[in-house]
């Protein structure tokens, strides 16, 4: 049967305090904040080119602590990124670690303040 999904519409993670986790997501991995609904609880949506990311402020049902300390061992969400220097730089200045791929693939994975793991990896230079 052909499906008829074609692509991926957002991604949603919880956290603690929305206004707080934009500093990461937008301070630091320079994504953009967009209009959302009153959905009745405070949260953010981020816009990926086509996509979105949004960040629900809403009680965690998961550990946000013990973790896997490699990102690619948990739960995540991929992100392309036109160069991943800019975004290590970004994460060193404010103290944020990160690990590569151990795929050998350009790709890096870091946390959120929430312990969401994030996986960024860099697009094939055209």
């Amino acid at each position: 049967m052909p499906t008829n999904i074609v692509s991926l519409n957002h991604a949603s993670l919880i956290v603690a305090n929305a206004e707080q986790s934009l500093d990461f997501y937008c301070g630091i991995l320079g994504l953009q904040q967009v209009e959302r609904p009153d959905l009745g609880f405070p949260g953010v949506w981020l816009q990926l080119g086509t996509q979105q990311l949004h960040l629900l402020e809403l009680d965690n049902p998961d550990p946000t602590t013990g973790r896997p300390h490699h990102g690619g061992r948990d739960r995540h969400v991929a992100l392309n990124a036109l160069a991943l220097e800019p975004i290590q730089t970004a994460l060193n200045q404010a103290g944020i670690p990160y690990t590569m791929s151990i795929s050998g693939r350009r790709a890096m994975f870091c946390r959120d303040p929430d312990g969401n793991a994030v996986e960024i990896i860099e697009l094939p230079k055209t």
